[in-house]
């Protein structure tokens, strides 16, 4: 059968691609080599499914680090609020939470789906689940369709390719679209992990000697070779035995991978901040008047609020303080290495954890040789990209599914209006 579309994937970017091109006259068939749809959207957000971010425009860019910039189009096709509104006129109702993340009121990432799967059938599309693509076809310079591993072809006026990166491979993402990209032309740039725990070879991290500590609103600040600031990140992370991972960990992966790249360079330095806001002077400062006030005290019971139990020890053996000694008795020499270390504590790191392991894949498909308002193929026409075979990438927090569901409708909308001549204008 010829179908006007036909949608490689069926992940966040694949469905929305689906329902956009159905509601615009295109009838769709969505192939995927997984037993369900949506694997990945059902695991998002812990669970949860953050489906947006609502921050306005120019910060929703700031947070996609990866070519942010080419997103201006596809988000004036369909943009965070346009996914808000589509969700809520779905029934699901939705709740703003910190940092303008988006989820269900229900917390359950399976309505989404769910919703999602009941729309796409209520429009018409079918759907072949368990069926892998070997290779597409094209006769001169446009797509005609596809050849399944088991020798049948499948003809389609546009094909949609929402196969995703090679993160979360257990959902389906094992980069089966890079080759088809390639096969139809197109570059596709290096791929690295990004939103990934970051690993280190510090001793204080091989001797587990804060394994499993957590730190909330703290900064953390990649720097290269030569100590100049990449990029710093605050929140919250915790210490695990071969590394660093949290929030603010995962922002700053990509820059760990980027900057060793770069430098050629086996490690790059870390540093930690306990108090973002504060300079090492002013809390030295802070500590001479802590000796004061509080000096017959024992060091790690007049400074017990100056961090957690664990890091405070080990930052008190760093700076040569005994922790049973008055406080009184440490010299302001010692009580300035202290200032350093719970400002500005540098170590080592060499690396992340594999890109199957990382929650985004950075590089994909070069977005130079993609059309932006339509997410069409400048090289082969009739083909389409979305999601995250892009060479497009954000932070978590509501930033990555809002780009795949921004350029799945775009691409969707697209296919459809190039193969179908009744499609609606709107």
């Amino acid at each position: 059968m010829n179908y006007n579309v036909i949608i490689i994937g069926g992940g966040p970017a694949g469905l929305m691609a689906a329902v956009a091109a159905a509601e615009h006259g295109a009838s769709v068939l969505i192939v995927d080599k997984g037993k369900k749809l949506g694997r990945k959207l059902a695991i998002s957000g812990g669970g949860r499914c953050n489906v947006t971010n609502r921050m306005e425009q120019k910060d929703l860019i700031e947070h996609i680090p990866g070519n942010g910039k080419f997103m201006y189009s596809p988000f004036s096709i369909f943009n965070n609020e346009d996914i808000i509104a589509f969700f809520e006129n779905l029934g699901i109702a939705l709740k703003e939470e910190d940092m303008g993340r988006m989820f269900p009121v229900n917390d359950k990432a399976i309505t989404v789906v769910q919703t999602l799967l009941t729309k796409i059938k209520a429009l018409g599309v079918e759907t072949r689940l368990q069926t892998k693509v070997d290779s597409l076809a094209f006769e001169e310079d446009r797509v005609t369709g596809m050849t399944l591993d088991n020798g049948e072809t499948l003809d389609a006026d546009a094909v949609i390719i929402a196969t995703g990166g090679k993160s979360v491979p257990n959902t389906g993402s094992t980069g089966d679209g890079y080759p088809w990209a390639e096969a139809a032309g197109h570059t596709i740039t290096e791929l690295y992990p990004t939103e990934v725990p970051i690993t280190s070879a510090a001793p204080f991290i091989k001797n587990k000697t804060l394994q499993g500590l957590s730190l909330s609103n703290v900064a953390l600040t990649v720097y290269n070779p030569k100590g100049k600031k990449i990029k710093t990140h605050r929140g919250d992370m915790i210490f695990t035995h071969f590394g660093i991972s949290g929030p603010i960990v995962l922002r700053c992966s990509q820059f760990v991978v980027k900057g060793l790249k770069k430098h050629q360079s086996g490690t790059l330095p870390l540093g930690l901040s306990l108090f973002p806001d504060k300079n090492a002077e002013t809390v030295f400062q802070e500590l001479v008047t802590a000796k004061k006030e509080n000096g017959a005290k024992a060091s790690r019971n007049a400074l017990k609020n100056w961090g957690r139990e664990r890091l405070l020890a080990f930052f008190l053996k760093l700076a040569d303080i005994p922790e049973t000694k008055a406080l009184q008795d440490i010299p302001n020499e010692s009580l300035r290495t202290l200032s350093q270390l719970l400002t500005d504590f540098r170590f080592e790191v060499n690396g992340t954890l594999s890109i199957e392991d990382a929650f985004v894949t950075g590089g994909g498909v070069s977005i130079k040789e993609i059309h932006p308002k339509r997410m069409e193929s400048k090289i082969t026409k009739g083909l389409y990209f979305c999601g995250e075979i892009l060479d497009i990438h954000a932070y978590t927090g509501g930033f990555n599914i809002t780009c795949a569901f921004s350029t799945g409708y775009t691409a969707g909308k697209a296919a459809a209006a190039s193969s179908t001549p009744t499609s609606l204008s709107t």
